[in-house]
């Protein structure tokens, strides 16, 4: 896993903040979902918003901005909470091998480029299958795990 990290700019956490909210009171804006994960170090709980991805049966996060702390924390805590503040629900969290990766990411971007363009290591929904194995390591891809 390589270290990349777009850090979001003051406005785009502003942004972030809203969209939480009102995903943490579940309203879903094109797929958002609320992910609450404990801190590795303080193990204060936080929440992000994430697109819910579902593929075959099987529901996966990506980070696009790279090894952020929310990837970091769920890595380390092995188990995310889901869902708005009055129906969450704990779920394991389990990181995609690298193999994998490609067409899930290929997925992602075809549904969620609009709102990710710029922070997924220059890929975009028509990027060879060259160019995503060369940037798939800097992107945590996870499964939710019932």
């Amino acid at each position: 896993m390589t270290a990349r990290y777009d850090q979001p700019t003051a406005p785009a956490r502003a942004f972030n903040e809203v969209i939480r909210w009102l995903a943490e009171a579940g309203v879903s804006i094109g797929g958002t979902c609320a992910l609450r994960i404990r801190g590795r170090k303080t193990g204060k709980t936080r929440t992000v918003v994430v697109n819910l991805m579902s593929v075959d049966g099987r529901r996966y996060v990506v980070s696009p901005r790279g090894n952020t702390q929310w990837a970091r924390n769920a890595r380390a805590a092995g188990q995310v909470e889901t869902g708005p503040r009055w129906r969450r629900h704990a779920v394991r969290i389990a990181e995609v091998p690298e193999a994998a990766k490609p067409a899930l990411l290929k997925r992602y971007l075809d549904r969620w480029y609009w709102q990710v363009k710029g922070h997924v290591g220059g890929l975009n929904p028509n990027s060879s299958e060259d160019e995503m194995r060369a940037v798939v390591p800097s992107i945590p891809v996870f499964e939710l795990v019932d």
